[in-house]
């Protein structure tokens, strides 16, 4: 036999040349709970390891990671009821704990890449990404000024990404157009251009308590069904100026992360949400998994499929684990 492929596997070294992909430190994200005081640390019951943060822990903890190679943090609200309303109000309110601790974690880290989420599920009495109607309908254009008014009040902290995870139409060219017009055109927009339905969102809506009060949010999430669908939303997010376009979940829908790689040169970013970590650690924790060799297969499976970033609650672990 002239042609043996096992000669480009016979040891590591050999091996780490040929390699075709590699997952770094640099391609991640880090997710971050925010929470309301200075010094709460609370874990979140169904994501072993991940917590919730008061300011003065995520400030350490951005500090730790920025140590391990961690640029980059997607840092979500969690909202207590009392602040609640069917308008999102808090969402845009300057003096809110959100708007100000970003504030400080740029202050303290303006090397850091920081990204927010703009929906209004986690700052809505109703839990939905848009305002809803007195029938139980999620109206999209209504939504979009409250959106925008937030998308506005994030930048105003001097964060560096917006990632509009609601899935309204036309958000990304209103956010776009919001933001140029108050002097914020260098503010990146990631838009979650193929956010499906999905199962995994689970442990997610436990750490932000955002679930919806009534109904599910199959009308402006895509069905997991369907991929073709991702191309409309993606050429759409692209004339309305999205910087990158992202796949959520990840695992489950890595066709469609290729699909998107294969179809559009903006980066293409991919969401290793919740569920996806959840279930490997309670695999793990139970001895059936070797959660580390799961890890690095997980990941790797993403960028193989085609993504320049990804959005994951293993990125500190990882990063020890390359450190």
């Amino acid at each position: 036999m002239n042609i043996r492929p096992r000669r480009n596997r016979k040891s590591p070294v050999v091996r780490a040349l040929v390699r075709e992909n590699q997952v770094c430190a640099k391609d991640l994200i880090y997710p971050l709970f925010l929470l309301e005081g200075a010094n709460k640390k609370i874990e979140v019951e169904s994501m072993p390891g991940i917590y919730r943060l008061g300011i003065e822990h995520m400030l350490k903890e951005v500090d730790e990671c920025m140590k391990l190679g961690i640029k980059s943090f997607d840092i979500f609200p969690v909202v207590e009821e009392k602040h609640k309303d069917k308008v999102a109000t808090k969402s845009y309110d300057d003096t809110f704990f959100y708007l100000t601790a970003l504030k400080r974690i740029k202050a303290e880290f303006p090397e850091a890449c920081i990204m927010t989420d703009v929906a209004m599920d986690p700052y809505s009495s109703d839990g939905h990404d848009g305002l809803v109607d007195k029938n139980g309908n999620i109206l999209n254009d209504e939504s979009l000024e409250i959106l925008g008014k937030m998308a506005l009040a994030q930048a105003r902290t001097g964060i560096d990404i917006i990632g509009p995870s609601d899935m309204m139409d036309g958000r990304v060219g209103y956010i776009r157009e919001v933001l140029d017009l108050e002097g914020f055109s260098n503010v990146s927009i990631m838009s979650y251009t193929a956010k499906y339905a999905s199962a995994f969102y689970g442990p997610f809506r436990d750490a932000l308590d955002s679930a919806p009060k009534s109904g599910d949010k199959k009308t402006y999430q895509m069905d997991p069904a369907n991929q073709r669908e991702a191309l409309i939303e993606a050429d759409l997010d692209v004339e309305e100026g999205a910087d990158f376009l992202m796949v959520k979940p990840a695992l489950a829908y890595l066709d469609v992360i290729k699909l998107l790689k294969d179809n559009y040169d903006l980066p293409i970013a991919a969401y290793n949400v919740s569920g996806e970590y959840a279930m490997v650690c309670a695999a793990a924790e139970k001895g059936w998994l070797d959660k580390t060799a799961i890890m690095n297969e997980v990941l790797l499976s993403i960028k193989r499929a085609g993504a320049d970033i990804i959005l994951t609650y293993y990125a500190k672990e990882f990063a020890k684990q390359e450190c």
